[in-house]
């Protein structure tokens, strides 16, 4: 979809004085350059999904840093890549911690990695925790974010479960998980 630059920067200003047919509008422009980017660089598209989310999220709640010097779409790109890269450099470094970790022990004992009892019940416990912060949000919040990750369900299986547009359910998570990340932090 081929966009005015007089339009496009007429929305950017909308977006910065917070109207939220301006994010919209950014949302439904720039989505599939975002997550086509991010597909090739994931190869999985669910992740490619949740990374668009975070770009989309990241970006609007630090659009005033926009300049109009850079491209929008290279602004929103750069910052797909930099969480991409941020997920990939936490893997890297689980993945040598645990190999450094089994190559240290190897001689000693083969490690049991099966959780305990006590692992269990952490984590039963946090699980509680998140779904009693879930349940705080609205119900129609709530439904995106089990949908979403509980569920499993690509986005456009959620719009059509919850007979919305894409559009709709990807503001929906945006706004979801930005709610969510306030209720836990105020915790």
């Amino acid at each position: 979809m081929e966009i005015k630059t007089k339009q496009l920067s007429i929305q950017i200003q909308q977006a910065k004085k917070g109207q939220q047919s301006a994010f919209n509008f950014l949302l439904d422009t720039f989505w599939n350059d975002v997550y086509g980017f991010l597909l090739k660089r994931t190869q999985n598209e669910t992740d490619a999904e949740d990374y668009t989310i975070q770009a989309f999220s990241k970006a609007f709640s630090k659009i005033e840093t926009y300049q109009e010097t850079y491209t929008f779409k290279t602004w929103l790109i750069t910052i797909a890549k930099n969480i991409h890269f941020d997920e990939l450099r936490k893997q890297k470094s689980s993945i040598r911690s645990k190999i450094s970790k089994h190559t240290n022990n190897l001689a000693h004992t083969i490690a049991d990695e099966t959780p305990t009892a006590e692992d269990k019940l952490i984590t039963e416990q946090n699980l509680a925790k998140l779904l009693g912060y879930i349940k705080k949000l609205k119900p129609h919040y709530q439904k995106v974010i089990m949908l979403r990750y509980f569920q499993e369900m690509p986005i456009k299986l959620i719009a059509s479960e919850i007979n919305e547009p894409v559009t709709n359910v990807k503001v929906k998570l945006l706004r979801a998980r930005k709610l969510l990340a306030e209720i836990i932090k105020s915790k």
